[in-house]
């Protein structure tokens, strides 16, 4: 019996773990987590709490556990080089390196990799370690957008017109970052629709899964601050309302090309997951960013339409045979709500910023999937922290119905909770479908690309 181990504790790692355990060869589960998750305990034989900078306490507890291979979620422990010390006790992992992991913990190793190997998809952009330069750099750009180098739990980035409005203020953020980060990376801002590409890579061969759109921003219509993640869609057509096959077929060749550069720079192929953020805009796909993992909520929209056995494509990702497992997705919509605390997002000393340690209720949630993120299991019940509580998921044919199934079940979630109702529903969708209408009519009229007030979120 093939023993797993799963290191994570959120929402995504709930996914994850339903996924594990549903294969048809009765794996079983073991789980190291930060902070005890409540459904991915439910589903493992043993849980060990621990540490994500603490490779050494992984690699002791997958030894006596008898591990056969490991399942990374988060970006945390594979940052802190948890796949290295478990290759180093002959344990397998679907996850890179820590040197491979840079493609999502340094913005700068990205985006000069793909300059150096000629691959379609940077913006324009330059990387500085030191205030030398930067301010000239400002002047070239008629947007801005600022990448702290290094992990910022997808929050770290600042866009001109939401977190600042003058290239002063964008110089004065740059040396800013300079004094807690190895490095700043300026970029232009762009326009467009930004969609998620998940793929799976083991080194030569990269497959792809049905594009997700996310939603960052925390208030209904795209309002307010970022987040890890309001919550996302997908359509059963394994397309987007604003994203042609066309767009998608672009976005998994830049991932090709970058799986095939990763491996030529560093030597070594890589293992896991390739979560490229792309934009569409009017001169075609942009990358945005990669994670080194699945998505949150991403995750939740993809797996539990995996029609695969997933072990199988986990070692099809150790063993290097992805080209020889066909993957399947059923032919689904998604709509994931993300359930957060009312104070969610909001300053510490708002009212509302009690709501993050309140008990919460669960009644009747029929067709819907719930996937637990930060939530505190207690003798009385279910608490809230201060992060996201739980991902919500509907899946049907059409994503008006798994939206209405998604939301009902949001509705029977009791408590100081908020989400955003607006997510898979039809005037948001509209909106987006409207936007990449007036980009492409745009080009038409000026002949080319220009720059403008973007619709990113962030990333």
């Amino acid at each position: 019996m093939t023993r797993v181990l799963l290191i994570g504790n959120g929402a995504r790692e709930h996914a994850i773990a339903e996924a594990i355990v549903r294969s048809e060869q009765k794996p079983r589960l073991y789980s190291f987590m930060k902070t005890k998750n409540p459904g991915i305990a439910s589903v493992s034989e043993v849980v060990c709490i621990g540490r994500y900078d603490d490779p050494a306490g992984v690699v002791a507890f997958a030894r006596k556990a008898g591990i056969d291979f490991a399942v990374v979620g988060p970006e945390e422990p594979l940052g802190h080089g948890v796949v290295d010390a478990l290759a180093t006790a002959g344990i397998s992992a679907v996850g890179p390196t820590r040197s491979l992991a840079r493609l999502e913990t340094s913005k700068s190793f990205t985006r000069n990799l793909l300059k150096k190997y000629d691959i379609p998809g940077n913006p324009h952009f330059r990387n500085f370690r030191s205030p030398e330069g930067i301010e000239a750099f400002l002047d070239e750009l008629d947007g801005i957008v600022l990448k702290p180098d290094g992990l910022t739990d997808g929050k770290g980035v600042m866009v001109e017109g939401d977190h600042f409005q003058t290239r002063k203020e964008a110089l004065a953020l740059c040396l800013d970052i300079l004094k807690s980060h190895p490095g700043v990376t300026v970029e232009e801002k762009l326009e467009g629709e930004e969609f998620s590409l998940q793929c799976f890579c083991d080194g030569r061969t990269v497959a792809a899964t049905p594009p997700v759109q996310d939603h960052k921003r925390r208030f209904t219509g795209d309002r307010g601050p970022n987040t890890g993640g309001m919550g996302s869609y997908s359509a059963a057509d394994h397309l987007l309302p604003f994203l042609d096959a066309d767009a998608v077929a672009e976005g998994l060749a830049i991932t090709r090309k970058v799986a095939e550069a990763i491996r030529r720079e560093t030597g070594v192929p890589y293992k896991g997951v390739m979560y490229g953020g792309f934009m569409i805009t009017r001169s075609g796909v942009k990358l945005i960013e990669y994670n080194a993992r699945l998505g949150d909520p991403e995750a939740m929209n993809i797996l539990p339409l995996l029609r695969t056995d997933f072990l199988d494509i986990c070692r099809a990702v150790i063993d290097g045979s992805l080209d020889s497992l066909k993957i399947v997705f059923e032919k689904k919509a998604t709509v994931c709500k993300y359930v957060v605390p009312r104070g969610y997002g909001l300053p510490q000393d708002h009212p509302e910023a009690v709501s993050t340690s309140s008990r919460i209720e669960i009644g009747e949630t029929p067709g819907a999937k719930l996937y637990y993120s930060s939530i505190d299991q207690r003798p009385d019940g279910l608490y809230m922290t201060t992060s996201r509580a739980m991902g919500v998921v509907g899946v049907a044919d059409s994503l008006a119905e798994a939206e209405r199934i998604a939301e009902a079940a949001v509705g029977a979630i009791r408590g100081p909770v908020d989400h955003r109702p607006d997510i898979g529903t039809e005037p948001l969708l509209r909106k987006r479908v409207q936007h990449m209408k007036e980009l492409k009519a745009e080009k038409r009229s000026t002949g080319g690309e220009t720059c403008g007030k973007t619709t990113s979120d962030g990333f």
